[in-house]
């Protein structure tokens, strides 16, 4: 397989960070981002210099821009673009507050919607086809109780994932989405501890995910074999969900 240059956000910690390194244990050259500045050097660090450290606020427009300029001086413009950025905060949704909301959306609607607007255009000019790969969550599939912003967001980067799709067709570009359910990240371990276990015990296959355990479709959606495959959405929740 001919390396490819993939971007991926949220590459300092939990699922982003197992993806950046899936995708440069294959041979790729990855542009790992993180608005954790520290981490995600960590995370090059570690890697065999095929890992390459950049910060960003992926909500904000300006610097997904400049992010654009510098991944592409630094390493060239990437085929493969994977979302994996995400914050949440679970409460009752009587409880949210205006900025609370506005936080999670930009951060998990538009920061995918940033990336894609900036980034495909040079995908779309070079004319060789590409990959966008976005994070959603089965809570965006199913809904989830003092998760319901979140779900919200979560939601329209599914459908936002399937309009792209349709759109970007023309130019050999496939978009694909995994949904990850409860996975061991610092960011569900954060939660309190009783909803931690009650979350574990609603799995059929009674454990959390692993973050290398979603980071599989995502690399599956990268492949030569998925390139008939646009549009389409996987859950990775050890039978939590199965809606259609």
């Amino acid at each position: 397989m001919t390396p490819n240059i993939v971007l991926v956000t949220g590459a300092g910690s939990g699922i982003g960070r197992a993806i950046a390194q899936k995708f440069a244990e294959r041979g790729d050259t990855v542009a790992a981002v993180d608005l954790n500045t520290e981490a995600v050097e960590a995370v090059a660090a570690a890697s065999n210099g095929s890992i390459h450290a950049f910060t960003c606020d992926v909500s904000d427009r300006g610097q997904v821009e400049a992010l654009r300029d510098a991944v592409t001086d630094a390493v060239g413009a990437p085929t493969i673009l994977v979302n994996a950025a995400g914050w949440d905060r679970t409460d009752k949704f009587l409880n949210a507050t205006a900025e609370f909301a506005e936080k999670v959306v930009a951060i998990n609607y538009m920061g995918p919607v940033h990336i894609a607007s900036v980034f495909l255009p040079a995908i779309v000019e070079a004319g060789s086809g590409g990959r966008l790969i976005n994070l959603a969550s089965d809570a965006g599939r199913v809904g989830s109780s003092g998760e319901t912003i979140y779900a919200g967001a979560k939601g329209g980067v599914i459908a936002l994932t399937k309009s792209l799709a349709r759109e970007m067709a023309r130019y050999g570009i496939t978009s694909n989405c995994v949904c990850p359910g409860p996975t061991d990240t610092p960011l569900f371990r954060s939660q309190d501890e009783r909803l931690q276990e009650a979350l574990i015990k609603a799995i059929p296959l009674r454990r959390l995910a692993q973050p290398e355990e979603v980071a599989a479709p995502v690399l599956f959606f990268a492949t030569d074999e998925a390139s008939f495959i646009t549009g389409q959405v996987i859950s990775v929740s050890g039978g939590l969900t199965m809606a259609g």
